[in-house]
């Protein structure tokens, strides 16, 4: 795997109401790099309307999965396989309350790319959200065939 990754995230939150979901599809470059049998990701977002970036920092290994942000919105989510994990989720408009029950983590890994899909239940101020998929795939910026679905 190459340091300069493109990185395709894909989240899917499952409404209570079963035939109701959303789905969000974010592609951003980033820096790759594994030291101690655990893998980082490091890129830059800048959300819609607001001019300060957020910095990301995804690390994980076998059975766990963080992604600390730090600038305009600050957060330590740590999805780790058959735990719940609490975390206060600083954003601009104030502050909440995250849980984060994580049932499965998925890592595939080959020579230019990685592909992690985690599932978890959300709560927001003890109170349940959603069922929740996230598929993370990094991939070799200069081998990458590069398509949205």
């Amino acid at each position: 795997m190459t340091q300069e990754v493109l990185l395709t995230l894909k989240g899917l939150q499952f409404d209570q109401r079963e035939e109701d979901s959303d789905k969000i599809e974010t592609v951003v470059v980033g820096d790759y790099y594994k030291r101690n049998n655990k893998h980082y990701v490091v890129y830059e977002e800048i959300m819609e309307g607001f001019t300060q970036g957020t910095k990301n920092r995804m690390k994980f290994s076998e059975h766990m999965f963080e992604l600390s942000r730090s600038g305009l919105v600050n957060v330590h989510m740590v999805f780790q396989e058959n735990k719940k994990n609490l975390t206060n989720y600083n954003t601009p408009f104030g502050q909440i309350l995250v849980g984060i029950d994580t049932k499965k983590i998925q890592i595939a890994e080959q020579e230019d790319q990685i592909v992690v899909d985690v599932d978890y239940a959300l709560d927001i101020n003890y109170e349940f959200l959603s069922d929740c998929h996230i598929t993370v795939n990094i991939a070799s910026k200069q081998n990458s065939s590069f398509a949205l679905s």
